[in-house]
């Protein structure tokens, strides 16, 4: 299996709507009732912190990798 880049945010985001669906499938159900407003907050809330989370690993991912190597070679002068 390839691997692939670790994405934080991403995985709030996913999160968080999962918990906004799981809440208006329960209140679908009448396994509890929930009001229709309550879920805004949450994905508001959600996906703020998803995008603070991706920004975080961004800034994380460029302080560690190191500059990449000038892939033009300079123009030599001669005298």
């Amino acid at each position: 299996m390839l691997r692939h880049e670790f994405q934080p945010g991403r995985l709030v985001a996913g999160a968080s709507l999962t918990l906004a669906g799981v809440l208006y499938v329960g209140d679908a159900a009448d396994a509890w009732e929930t009001p229709w407003f309550a879920v805004i907050p949450l994905v508001v809330g959600g996906l703020f912190l998803s995008g603070a989370a991706g920004l975080l690993a961004r800034m994380a991912r460029r302080h560690r990798t190191p500059p990449r190597p000038e892939t033009h070679p300079r123009p030599e002068t001669h005298p």
